[in-house]
């Protein structure tokens, strides 16, 4: 695996910045888990999500160059929307399970609750514990009017995923190959 000179860790005071926004980002935690801003280290795993078979349901698989534009992009959204890519690590061991996903990316009608774990990570509820506090956040922190899941008809464990979270498939409506999956805001009495 190649290394690029642009995935190094930054160095000196623009270290001292990486680490001011990262703890500006909000952190969520789940009885397991801990949602939190990416760091450069997570770059790794996601790159092998997102280049391997895995990546298929995600525009993939992508090159390692691919990968880290949409690292780059999905981590840059924190800044000019509020909301973008979320690490999720295991509390007790902070390893990376994967990544959830608030976001409006380029040619999406509406914002995404999007999700991507590694297979170690699967069938044990970690992708619902941390997916279901990041639809929370778009519904009451972000005061969201819609949130949707982009998901390709093939993919069965994301699409139990959505309907377990309450999402329910748009009749006919496909945006990029991708099935629409709204989830439904929360109606709260005065």
């Amino acid at each position: 695996m190649t290394i690029h000179p642009w995935e190094q860790p930054a160095t000196g005071q623009a270290a001292v910045a990486v680490d001011r926004i990262a703890q500006a980002l909000p952190r969520i935690a789940t009885d397991r888990t801990i949602l939190r801003g990416p760091y450069m280290e997570d770059f790794n795993v996601f790159a092998d999500l997102v280049t391997s078979d895995r990546g298929r349901y995600v525009s993939g698989p992508l090159t390692r160059e691919g990968a880290w534009d949409d690292f780059i992009q999905l981590t840059a959204s924190w800044i000019l929307r509020g909301c973008g890519l979320w690490t999720v690590e295991h509390q007790d061991d902070k390893r990376v399970l994967g990544f959830v996903l608030l976001g409006h990316e380029t040619g999406d009608p509406e914002p995404e609750l999007g999700f991507l774990f590694t297979e170690e990570a699967e069938g044990q509820g970690y992708a619902f514990e941390a997916s279901e506090k990041a639809r929370n956040n778009a519904w009451n922190a972000l005061s969201f009017d819609t949130l949707v899941s982009y998901i390709d008809p093939e993919n069965d464990r994301a699409i139990a995923l959505a309907t377990r979270l309450g999402a329910e498939k748009v009749p006919g409506e496909m945006h990029d190959g991708c099935e629409v999956w709204r989830y439904a805001r929360p109606e709260y009495e005065l």
